[in-house]
């Protein structure tokens, strides 16, 4: 970048936390510099400006999830984004819709990830005879360890979440990361639990039926996860264990 620019971001602002501090949008001015991204851009912020200002961040690559955040309409990470995309300078920061606000930008993804995972039950199911920690485990067929690793590769930033619409209507709404969660186990040959046990915690209209295909999880995924596929996988398999659950 051989011409500097000055960016203004315009940031929401609210701590739920003071008392009588109502929503603000409040703008600040930047030089840009090269290969500049957003969560940069906000730590100068913080740092030269406002240290007021409050957003998450761990491990700025991109692995942790923590900077998710909605730059200019768009749910995403704040350290994968770079400035010089906006061309006319101009970034609106919002925080993720659809999670606790904890203050500014800094909603609690966290929180919202361990309610799901109590409530889907996401850890694995071994067999009665798979309990002894002295048996040697089982070789897993790479095919089969290379699904699971494409599937293991969510990192929870919420951004899923915040893109899907049915999401926003319905907070009971299992969301595509727990449907990729609850893919991942179902395809995992040491989880002993059967189709019929996985339709009883997705099988509704909270979990793959529920969905209206809108790809706002796919679109906005910033790690390129397969959501749709996985989704459209997990319904056809509860389609055909309602339709055996019917018959039986």
């Amino acid at each position: 970048m051989s011409n500097s620019r000055t960016l203004t971001f315009n940031i929401f602002r609210y701590d739920p936390q003071l008392p009588g501090d109502a929503p603000a949008m409040v703008q600040y001015q930047l030089e840009e510099t090269a290969g500049m991204t957003v969560f940069i851009a906000l730590n100068r912020i913080r740092a030269e400006q406002d240290p007021s200002l409050q957003f998450d961040f761990v491990c700025r690559a991109g692995i942790c999830g923590s900077c998710a955040m909605v730059i200019n309409g768009l749910p995403t990470l704040a350290c994968r984004t770079l400035t010089a995309k906006y061309s006319d300078g101009n970034i609106t920061l919002m925080p993720l819709p659809g999670f606790e606000l904890i203050g500014d930008l800094s909603v609690n993804t966290g929180k919202f990830m361990r309610e799901l995972a109590e409530r889907l039950k996401l850890w694995l199911h071994p067999a009665a005879d798979q309990h002894d920690i002295h048996l040697i485990e089982q070789p897993m067929a790479p095919d089969e360890a290379a699904k699971l690793y494409e599937l293991e590769r969510c990192v929870e930033c919420g951004v899923c979440v915040s893109a899907c619409a049915t999401a926003q209507m319905r907070d009971t709404f299992v969301g595509a990361v727990g449907m990729m969660k609850i893919a991942r186990f179902e395809l995992d040959s040491r989880d002993a639990r059967s189709a019929e046990d996985f339709y009883h915690v997705i099988g509704t209209q909270d979990g793959v039926f529920g969905c209206m295909t809108l790809l706002g999880c796919q679109d906005n995924c910033p790690k390129d996860l397969p959501h749709m596929q996985q989704i459209a996988y997990l319904r056809r398999k509860m389609s055909r264990t309602l339709i055996g659950i019917s018959h039986a």
